[in-house]
This record gives C-alpha cells, sequence and structure tokens, in this order.
C-alpha cells in the first residue's frame, strides 16, 4: 500500500464505521505512515477530524510498533483527543498506551502523570494496566 490508498481508507473508515473495522484498518494505515512519514500530516489531520473514527484510527495506527513508535507523533495525537467524552475515543488512548507500556513503561508514565488532569479515568486505567 502506498500513500495514495489513504483516501481509500479513509473513505472505507467512515462508511464502515464500527471499532472492529477501525481496529482492522489500524495496521494498514499504520503500515503506511511509517514507510512514508511525509504522511505524518494526513494522520494528525485525522487525529482533530470531527469523525471520531478517523480520530480512533489516528490514535491507534501505531499499535504493535514497539521501538518503532513515534513518541512525537503518538503524543500529538493523543494530546489532540484529550478531555473527551467519547468511549470510544478514551478506550482507544488507553489502548495506546497499554500498548505502548510493554515497550517502554517510562514514557507511559510520564505521559500520563503530564496529562492525567485532561485524561478520562477509562484512558488512565487502561493505559497504566502493565505499569
Amino acid at each position: 500500500m502506498t500513500p495514495s490508498d489513504l483516501s481509500y481508507l479513509k473513505k472505507l473508515a467512515q462508511t464502515k464505521s464500527w471499532w472492529d473495522t477501525i481496529d482492522f484498518l489500524d495496521r494498514l494505515v499504520g503500515s503506511i505512515i511509517a514507510r512514508f512519514p511525509e504522511t505524518k500530516e494526513i494522520i494528525l489531520a485525522w487525529s482533530r477530524d470531527e469523525d471520531i473514527w478517523l480520530r480512533r484510527l489516528a490514535i491507534d495506527h501505531q499499535l504493535l510498533r514497539k521501538e518503532e513508535t513515534d513518541t512525537e507523533l503518538l503524543e500529538k495525537i493523543l494530546v489532540n483527543n484529550l478531555g473527551q467524552t467519547e468511549f470510544f475515543i478514551n478506550k482507544a488512548i488507553g489502548w495506546a498506551l497499554r500498548d505502548y507500556s510493554k515497550t517502554n513503561p517510562g514514557w507511559v508514565k510520564d505521559f500520563i502523570k503530564r496529562h492525567q488532569a485532561e485524561m478520562a479515568a477509562l484512558s488512565i486505567r487502561e493505559g497504566s494496566k502493565y505499569l
């Protein structure tokens, strides 16, 4: 897949909107973003979109990247979604943090400490699961 496929994946995410579709698309989108750094601006825009499913896709697109996680990008995307009441967004934030905590628990602890006041309890609980 290439950057030109992102528009198709975006359309798919917006027409087949539910967590199971989005969670499948995470890996496809994540692969494109990782291989083509010029697409980071696209995923950042998705992280601020009105559509919760595009935001969820942006939040979780780096799942399972471990040491290859772009923490600068991850932090920007997470910060763009703090203070939400939407369950699927808060769950995604927690899931992204929980997954990365297996690789870099210090980074996750620091993120939670710095942003705790803006984070939903669900995000903190999920993100702290393995700390």
